[in-house]
């Protein structure tokens, strides 16, 4: 038996899960576009920047034309966080900014990812409203861990963001960098607007006016917005509206539709960056001028110099592009928080298949897995050792989407399950489905069942009035 699927003795243990916390938060928009900024900067193949003083500092202020990009790059030994393990992760957000009322709030939060050794490149968004776990037994949503950081120590958001999106995805994030609106908006005039294929047209009758003298001009506060489907040519301020939009008809008025319209603009804005017309000192010059009060990083200008000499050749069809969303084959589903928010949480009740999917951007190990699965025909019952309301059942639907066959969802008889428990009744027959199973949803693997579980099935497999077998697999969902 494979020692990677951790089987256990069956002795099972269950733990009453702490309270959640109640959370209440206030919304801030925002949107980012760095990774195609720096693209901008080190495009050009006489031009590059350096910096003077320490490499994790923000360059962005400090830029000096001074030196040929090939120069920098070739007469320096220093090493790319992440190069080694051929996979560099940056974790782009974006933010109001101080004029605006919860300024530092990150709505919009996206991963690049670069790997080295394909010279592919992967941008995942994760919405603003995904509750994560606080560390004390309760949930916080995402984009709140930059606020809350800067109100502590201003300038550690993007730091901290870093470190608890790492934790969270159980995987290294190496750099950051943070955006506001007024950057996004004059960095998008600097480039003379971006071209832009809408794919449906769409109104929203309540984009809200957040400028004074725009609200002096719109009643109510809100400005009507209409985008026409086909290529459209956007300057900074309609881009920022077109990204920014969340009350769209039309099946645009999700926080997942704007995180698709955002992939949309970054990608117009690195063609248009790649664009010969935007080879010149001056374009640049005023980009990282209108950048220095607008964006913060950590990353150095030696190595956006050699993420550019390695992709710069990618194109904009071949990025991989990812939404986390609550769609029907989704990872994600919408909840009430106690507090009475809109929350979003993983689909199957922790974050195993998010980081599964976070993991393998790059591979075809998905796909094999579902062909492994359709192999073996694996028959399953999903039981709630919660009291989550219906987490049986958008599991038991999330299995079925990828392959298993559903014998059985409901209640488990004893809801006090702090993990998710994966019992074995074939005993290792049918391993790639109790692999993608334990992908799925984590938690341990048991062979056999306990004296209850054992007597609930035996009275449930009698009473049934369809002929039912006894399953491969049992899962009991718990909290963790």
């Amino acid at each position: 038996m494979n020692n990677e699927l951790n089987y256990k003795h069956n002795k099972t243990q269950h733990k009453q899960g702490k309270k959640k916390k109640k959370t209440t938060f206030k919304s801030a928009i925002y949107f980012v576009i760095f990774i195609s900024v720096v693209f901008l900067i080190f495009t050009n193949s006489s031009i590059a920047t350096t910096t003077t003083k320490s490499d994790t500092e923000s360059w962005l202020g400090k830029i000096n034309f001074l030196q040929q990009k090939e120069h920098l790059i070739s007469n320096d030994d220093r090493e790319i966080v992440g190069k080694k393990r051929d996979r560099v992760n940056i974790l782009l957000l974006g933010m109001g900014g101080k004029s605006h009322e919860g300024g530092y709030l990150t709505d919009t939060i996206m991963l690049a990812s670069l790997e080295f050794s394909t010279k592919k490149v992967a941008l995942i968004s994760i919405p603003r409203d995904l509750s994560i776990p606080d560390g004390e037994g309760g949930l916080r949503k995402i984009n709140n861990i930059n606020a809350y950081a800067e109100a502590e120590q201003e300038g550690s958001g993007g730091i901290e963001a870093s470190k608890e999106i790492s934790k969270l995805l159980d995987m290294p994030i190496d750099y950051y960098a943070r955006i506001d609106f007024s950057g996004f908006a004059k960095i998008i005039d600097d480039l003379g607007g971006v071209r832009v294929e809408v794919a449906r047209t769409f109104d929203d009758y309540k984009y809200p006016v957040r400028g004074k003298e725009e609200a002096e001009v719109y009643e109510d506060r809100f400005e009507y917005l209409h985008f026409d489907k086909g290529w459209n040519q956007f300057d900074g301020s309609l881009a920022l509206k077109y990204a920014r939009s969340r009350h769209g008809t039309n099946g645009e008025a999700s926080d997942f539709a704007r995180a698709r319209r955002q992939q949309q603009i970054i990608k117009a804005v690195k063609e248009k960056a790649m664009s010969s017309e935007m080879l010149k000192p001056s374009v640049i010059t005023e980009v990282v001028r209108d950048l220095k009060d607008h964006v913060s990083t950590n990353i150095g200008a030696w190595e956006a110099a050699r993420f550019i000499s390695q992709f710069r050749d990618v194109k904009v069809d071949d990025l991989i592009t990812e939404v986390l969303d609550n769609s029907t084959d989704g990872l994600l589903v919408d909840m009430i928080a106690e507090s009475g928010a809109y929350i979003l949480v993983p689909s199957t009740g922790n974050f195993s298949e998010i980081k599964y999917l976070v993991h393998n951007i790059f591979s075809n190990k998905i796909e094999e897995m579902k062909k492994a699965i359709a192999r073996e025909l694996p028959s399953i019952d999903v039981r709630n050792g919660t009291f989550k309301s219906g987490l049986a059942k958008r599991m038991a639907d999330n299995l079925g989407q990828n392959g298993f066959r559903i014998t059985y969802f409901g209640n488990a008889s004893k809801r006090d399950f702090e993990k998710s428990i994966i019992y074995d009744l074939t005993y290792g027959e049918k391993v790639e489905s109790l692999k993608a199973l334990k992908q799925k949803v984590g938690g341990d693997v048991y062979l056999g069942l306990p004296d209850w579980l054992m007597s609930d099935l035996a009275k449930e497999l009698k009473m049934s009035d369809e002929e039912r077998k006894q399953p491969d697999f049992i899962l009991i969902l718990g909290n963790g």
